[in-house]
């Protein structure tokens, strides 16, 4: 290794070079990202059953610049809640992190994440959401967009995707906010937010997965700069469940190009006037929110 590499290595590489994570990972640049904003501060991940575990490779080895525990599916919070305790009680620095799929965190992992929230654990969670059970063969979760094609909704989903943001806020946790990898320096900011604050803290990151989207790897940024531009993924953040901050506003772009360059969406099947309004319904009431 060159003194370039090696000084990524002990500074803000939380993810390390030689990884087996696909191209175009939204997940892989997410860590990259959150490396950047720990910087010197130090950290323990604790990961359920996802694509972020496999990430680590096999014993003896890891991915990862950083110990990590594996939870069960459904009980990464009740993990990092037990992780949180045992360092407060030796009073040990460094951040406990929850780092999950939407799998584990909107369905299986729900009630174990509520409990964590209702108790508010000194906890950091985020959710990289792909919108599928990306680990397991692609099947539809409640983070699947509707109309979307999976394993198991080859027709496409009919249901709506669930507002866990909303959900998670009114727990009136101290934080909560969405983030996008398309926006470095609004992701940078919020986690730095996250991190100088005590409790439990939410964040909901919107991450490609170039295999289960039957999208292009090297679209996959431009992929969700586009969700933020149309207003299918909002940015915003939440503090104590009560105030909210818009941070970035729709610019006008359609939301049919983004659904365009994904193969798992049916041009046929997708209602763009019903898109178009729902958005507009999310954008004023995220105004009228912000605006209190």
């Amino acid at each position: 290794m060159n003194a370039e590499t090696d000084r990524m290595m002990e500074s803000d590489c939380l993810l390390r070079p030689g990884n087996t994570n696909c191209g175009g990972c939204g997940m892989s640049m997410a860590l990259t990202l959150l490396g950047r904003a720990l910087g010197d501060e130090t950290c323990s991940l604790v990961i359920p059953a996802c694509c972020g575990i496999v990430t680590a490779g096999a014993f003896p080895t890891t991915a990862y610049a950083a110990p990590v525990l594996a939870s069960t599916f459904a009980a990464s919070p009740a993990f990092a809640s037990g992780v949180s305790a045992v360092a407060e009680l030796n009073d040990e620095s460094g951040h406990v992190i929850c780092w999950a799929g939407d799998g584990g965190t909107y369905d299986i992992g729900m009630a174990s994440l509520s409990a964590a929230a209702e108790r508010n654990e000194n906890i950091l969670y985020f959710c990289y959401d792909n919108e599928i059970y990306g680990n397991t063969g692609g099947q539809r979760s409640s983070a699947t967009p509707g109309t979307a094609r999976t394993t198991t909704t080859p027709l496409g989903k009919r249901e709506r995707k669930k507002d866990i943001v909303g959900i998670v806020a009114t727990h009136r946790v101290p934080y909560a906010a969405t983030l996008s990898i398309a926006h470095p320096e609004d992701f940078l900011r919020k986690v730095r937010t996250a991190l100088d604050m005590h409790g439990f803290r939410f964040m909901l990151i919107h991450s490609p997965c170039p295999t289960g989207w039957k999208s292009e790897p090297a679209e996959s940024i431009e992929l969700v700069d586009l969700a933020v531009r149309s207003g299918i993924f909002p940015l915003y953040e939440v503090f104590d469940g009560i105030r909210y901050r818009v941070n970035a506003e729709p610019d006008g772009t359609d939301p049919s190009e983004y659904f365009r360059r994904q193969k798992r969406f049916s041009e046929a099947a997708i209602d763009l006037e019903g898109v178009r309004a729902q958005i507009s319904r999310r954008r004023i009431r995220l105004q009228q929110l912000a605006s209190h």
